[in-house]
């Protein structure tokens, strides 16, 4: 009979073209009519499932050949996705969200490659859906009477879910339904589904969690035919048991187990000691859960579906019943246990392993210790503990110091060490957060660390060479150009990765940690570091682990909560009790089901993880809830184009929103990570402390918005064109409107709101004012001066001369001929007066960096002599513009200067300095935070008293003169923002 893979490996043959299913049977020589049969039924679920096509001549061949790719689609909340190709050497393809064809999340499909970018990005569409992944989807329900929608809780699902009114099935808006799919999106037609369960009000108690649950397909119970296999499990091991499966007898050994304070399956203990030659002997005996879990049995397919324990929040979802989880498989004290053993025997100096033993053994462990005692022993930190376990403290010191070596043997080695801080939220009974308190990293789970990973890199090795089929942990080696990139992200603050070519030793990067610990760049570098590693998972080949700088590895420690360790168990259980090899008849069985499970147990592996990351965002985000407007000093976690992520100390991350950033605009700049602004020069990157206050929680996607503390707005030197002595009120509009009517009538109002003759704003004295104008000079000049000597010695060159400072290439702005600008009435300024009002984006942004939109002179605003003492408001305002940006000039009527008055200063030279943007000599009008306070002009000369602006006033009604004729401006075209 002709298996699945011999198929595939025919049609994958150069000289193969496409047959029909009669050249197939002839060509593998089939006579038999069931045999003939069975080989139809194995084409036909070879083409349901996309691995071979059925062309319109009914042939069949495999899809890569076709110029097609088989893979998983992975969409974005944006609309867009990725096929993630089963072939593994086959690069990433990017689907557009007009090419998605009503793919979900999940979806196997197959896409054809239609483009290539100019990155060497590869672009496609989809040809065919294979399988659906998503068969029910969790949300929160809208009725709209006739028909309603359920909104998907996973926001990669990007459509809403219709409801028709007869499968509301009691449904009311606000609750959080499961939806089944009846039939998918097609073109614009939404998903149709009915409602399968009502969870309850999305703000009851515990339907948060249930949602997570629900969303991720998570089971909540085990069926009644595994539960029955469970209870049919012996409560304790008799001594026939022991002496018929010939395992070695432990039960003399002082064995302890070591886990968390609320841990109840223990299924890992350790054991040391002090060989007569000096050598240390560490045996590792794990729980032999294989023995109680038959192959194929229903306890094993469930463990399977499952693949792993997931630990949320306020619940664990077991991969095995609790009757062999927290009963017979658990190491409990003081009684007996069968177990899978490793023992290793290391020199005590440089921590070579010059022996192992793997076999079978019964223990029975002495104590259960928990992290927290056992750091109290070794520290010294409590006598009663202490005195307690009085003869267990010299074993404990021996594993600390067995511990310790190890660890120095896998850091010269080359294993990569991240530190990152952990968290656990407490929540109470009702599932409502309490507290969030950082998991200690202490030398007692150092100690069951080191142990574990020198057992898995024991029993991965032996099993390697015995060549039989397995389950490896493995780490890829991080892509050329994610290396590149981070060397290039390293080498900005001075620190060299050294390499061969394209690679790089994992020994070069921990080297790299060990000069940054401590440093200000640990953050960064740690965390862009792990960002271009690949993510570990399971293969059936050993291919080595990058991160632990390991030839071989593979997960044996843990079966009562990871299949692939109970899978493991189970050939080393076949292998040992055959006399070191296995069975000819389980080779091809056993190595034909390894890359299944591989990909099964990555996939859910995932699958937890998300919903464990979900849950306990979810309830930092309601942590958060009742801290709103509080302060907290927090720590740059991440920088990008839109914002930046703050971490508080208690590890729960918000962010700052590139808007909320008002004292300045902000440049993104990739290669360094940092947040630069434009006028101050102000640098936000990753690791630097900053203050910050809780602004917003939004409990539907679980986020966090935070503020910065004392943050200045960016207009805050701006004069206000309705109120100069605060913010503009509800009755702006009625102030605008009547001062420009009554300076349309000849009565001309200041940015004070009342009628105050031609003095506007009002003038205290000339040499008041020359005061307070040279004092706002020398503010901005030592201002820009500050700011230049505040840039970073790594960003001083290239970067900041050409994205801060202005000394890069520059666009040149076209200058204004001064003779298009020298006509104005007052009949143009009620217009620009209303245009500032309605403002567009571009001219607001204009304004907001102190230019007019048509690139007017920037000048300060203009007061006649004469006029009446400023107003207290007018002080604050002019107080608060020396230490802020200014806004673009106001003149005596509270409108913007536009270029289209003269001042004194024109006339003094015959007109020819008028309408020029740069080149006034001297005076504080020109300073700026980029010249560092002084002019281009040279010196600084004394300013000249200002006169009133000379304009054209239309005279009253009743006057016999009639107003000059304007000649009409010439459009100029407007610079783009």
């Amino acid at each position: 009979m002709c298996t699945e893979q011999e198929l595939l490996d025919f049609m994958r043959e150069t000289a193969y073209k496409p047959m029909t299913y009669k050249e197939l049977e002839k060509h593998f020589d089939i006579q038999d009519a069931v045999e003939f049969k069975e080989f139809l039924r194995l084409l036909t679920e070879m083409e349901q499932e996309g691995k071979i096509l059925l062309t319109r001549s009914d042939r069949y061949g495999v899809p890569e050949r076709m110029n097609l790719l088989r893979g998983r689609i992975q969409t974005h909340p944006k609309g867009f996705a990725f096929v993630i190709p089963e072939d593994k050497e086959h690069p990433d393809l990017y689907i557009h969200t007009n090419d998605m064809k009503g793919t979900m999340n999940g979806d196997i499909v197959l896409a054809r490659v239609s483009a290539q970018n100019d990155n060497g990005k590869l672009e496609g569409e989809i040809v065919r859906i294979v399988k659906r992944a998503v068969t029910q989807v969790v949300g929160l329900f809208h009725n709209h009477d006739s028909f309603g929608f359920v909104e998907p809780d996973d926001k990669r699902i990007t459509k809403d879910i219709f409801i028709r009114s007869e499968n509301f099935k009691g449904a009311v808006t606000g609750q959080k339904v499961v939806a089944n799919i009846l039939t998918y999106p097609e073109g614009r037609t939404a998903a149709e589904g009915e409602i399968i369960e009502i969870l309850g009000h999305k703000d009851d108690p515990g339907v948060d969690i249930l949602s997570i649950i629900r969303k991720h397909g998570l089971p909540e119970s085990f069926p009644d035919e595994v539960i029955a296999e469970a209870e049919a499990a012996p409560d304790r091991i008799t001594e026939e048991e022991i002496v018929q499966q010939g395992r070695r007898d432990l039960r003399n050994r002082t064995i302890v187990t070591i886990d968390g304070e609320d841990a109840k399956d223990l299924d890992d203990a350790v054991n040391v000691e002090r060989l007569p030659n000096g050598n240390l002997l560490l045996g590792v005996h794990i729980a032999d859960v294989s023995y109680y879990v038959r192959e194929k049995s229903k306890l094993d397919e469930e463990a399977y579906n499952r693949g792993c324990s997931v630990y949320l929040v306020d619940r664990v979802i077991p991969m095995l019943p609790h009757r062999l989880s927290n009963g017979i498989c658990s190491l409990n004290p003081q009684v007996d246990r069968l177990t899978m053993s490793c023992e290793m025997e290391f020199e005590p100096v440089t921590m070579k392993r010059v022996r192992y033993d793997v076999f079978t053994s019964v223990i029975k462990t002495v104590e259960r210790m928990t992290y927290t005692n056992v750091r109290k022993i070794l520290n010294e930190e409590d006598e009663e503990i202490t005195a307690r376990y009085a003869t267990l403290v010299d074993t404990f010191k021996l594993m600390k110091e067995m511990a310790l070596g190890l660890r120095s043997m896998r850091m010269r080695r080359g294993a990569i060490d991240f530190d990152f801080q952990e968290s656990k939220v407490i929540v109470d009974a009702q599932g409502k957060p309490t507290d969030i308190v950082k998991r200690e990293r202490s030398i007692a789970e150092q100690i069951i660390e080191e142990f574990m990973l020198a057992a898995n890199e024991t029993v991965a090795e032996h099993f390697h060479w015995l060549k039989v089929p397995f389950l490896y942990r493995i780490h890829e080696e991080p892509t050329n150009e994610k290396l590149l990139t981070f060397m290039q992200f390293a080498g900005n603050f001075g620190y060299a990765v050294r390499g061969k070519g394209n690679t790089v030793h994992p020994r070069a990067l921990q080297t790299l940690l060990e000069e940054i610990r401590g440093t200000k760049e640990e953050t960064v570098l740690s965390t862009m570091m792990l960002r271009s590693m690949k993510q570990a998972k399971y293969e059936a080949e050993s291919l080595g682990h990058f991160g632990l700088a390991a030839e071989y590895y593979t997960h044996f420690t843990s079966p009562i909560r990871r299949y692939p360790d109970l899978v493991i168990h189970r050939v080393m259980r076949e292998v040992l009790e055959n006399g070191g090899s296995l069975p000819e008849h389980r080779f091809e069985p056993l190595n034909g089901r390894m890359p299944d499970i591989a990909l099964q147990s990555s996939e859910r592996e995932r699958v937890a993880v998300d919903a464990e990351r979900d849950t306990e965002k979810l309830k930092k985000a309601e942590y958060m809830l009742d801290k709103i407007g509080e302060e907290f000093t927090g720590i740059i976690s991440g920088v990008t184009s839109f914002g930046m992520f703050i971490e508080l100390e208690n590890t729960v991350e918000g962010l700052i929103r590139l808007s909320d950033l008002t004292d300045d605009y902000y440049h993104f700049h990739e290669l360094h990570m940092a947040l630069i602004g434009e006028r101050t020069s102000k640098i936000y990157r990753i690791g630097d402390e900053v203050e910050i206050r809780v602004a917003r929680v939004n409990m539907s996607d679980h986020t966090i918005d935070f503020e910065m503390v004392n943050m200045k707005p960016r207009g805050a030197g701006r004069g206000s064109f309705v109120d100069g002595r605060g913010s503009i009120g509800g009755n702006a509009g009625n102030a605008a409107r009547k001062r420009k009517k009554m300076n349309a009538a000849g009565r001309f109002v200041g940015i004070g709101g009342e009628e105050r003759g031609r003095g506007g704003r009002g003038a205290g004295g000339t040499g008041r004012r020359e005061e307070r104008r040279d004092r706002k000079g020398k503010a901005q000049g030592d201002r820009g001066n500050a700011a230049q000597a505040s840039v970073p010695v790594e960003l001083d060159e290239g970067f900041y001369s050409s994205v801060v400072s202005g000394n890069g290439k520059k666009k040149k702005k076209a200058k204004k001929r001064g003779g298009d600008q020298m006509k104005a009435s007052a009949e143009q300024a009620p217009q620009a007066h209303q245009q500032n009002q309605t403002a567009t984006p571009a001219e607001e942004t204009a304004r907001a960096r102190g230019e007019s939109s048509k690139e007017a002179p920037k000048r300060k605003p203009s007061r006649p002599k004469g006029g009446s003492a400023p107003s207290e408001g007018t002080k604050a305002s002019s107080s608060a513009t020396l230490g802020r940006r200014r806004g673009p000039a106001v003149d005596m009527w509270g409108l913007p200067r536009s270029g289209n008055y003269k001042t004194i200063d024109d006339e003094a030279d015959g007109g020819k300095s008028y309408g020029k943007r740069k080149g006034r000599d001297g005076g504080a009008g020109s300073s700026s935070v980029r010249g560092g306070g002084a002019s281009r002009g040279g010196a600084k000369r004394a300013s000249k008293p200002l006169t009133q602006a000379e304009v054209t006033v239309p005279k009253p009604e009743g006057s016999s003169q009639k107003p000059r004729r304007r000649r009409k401006k010439k459009e100029q075209p407007k610079e783009q923002p």
